[in-house]
């Protein structure tokens, strides 16, 4: 890893997909897989479908507006402020009707690798259930 690296605001790996927009803020590439940082601007309507991790611990920090976390056994309301920790195997689906940002932290994952891999995927490629499944679980993210 370099010495340090400054990210501005506004800046780092960019990814902007029709629910959210992402900026990778430490790539897992310069933590040898280990921890990854994106912040997640959440358009209105966002919802992220039900899933879990096998390895990967995800930590939700909500910088602005509601997120609802939505685990089998309840549901919570995230303000800005709030921290939410999912460890592997607990299944989870977020959304977030009005829009928000957070910053979510990957211990052991490579979202960031993940965001970059959709990037360069044609509408084919989505629209390919079985290809998406696969891709989806290289990256340890398993939907139902």
């Amino acid at each position: 890893m370099k010495e340090r690296e400054v990210i501005r605001n506004g800046k780092g790996e960019n990814y902007n997909y029709s629910q959210d927009h992402c900026f990778v803020k430490l790539s897992s590439r310069h933590t040898n897989g280990e921890l990854c940082f994106v912040e997640d601007t959440l358009k209105p309507g966002f919802y992220l479908a039900r899933h879990h991790h096998k390895i990967m611990t995800e930590v939700f920090y909500i910088i602005e507006g509601e997120v609802e976390l939505i685990f089998d056994d309840e549901t919570v309301v995230a303000k800005p402020g709030d921290t939410i920790t999912v460890p592997p195997h607990v299944w989870h689906a977020a959304k977030c009707e009005k829009g928000g940002k957070m910053l979510t932290i990957f211990k052991n994952g490579q979202f960031d690798l993940y965001l970059e891999k959709l990037s360069k995927m044609s509408g084919d490629d989505f629209a390919d259930a079985e290809l998406m499944k696969a891709v989806s679980a290289e990256f340890d993210i398993y939907e139902e």
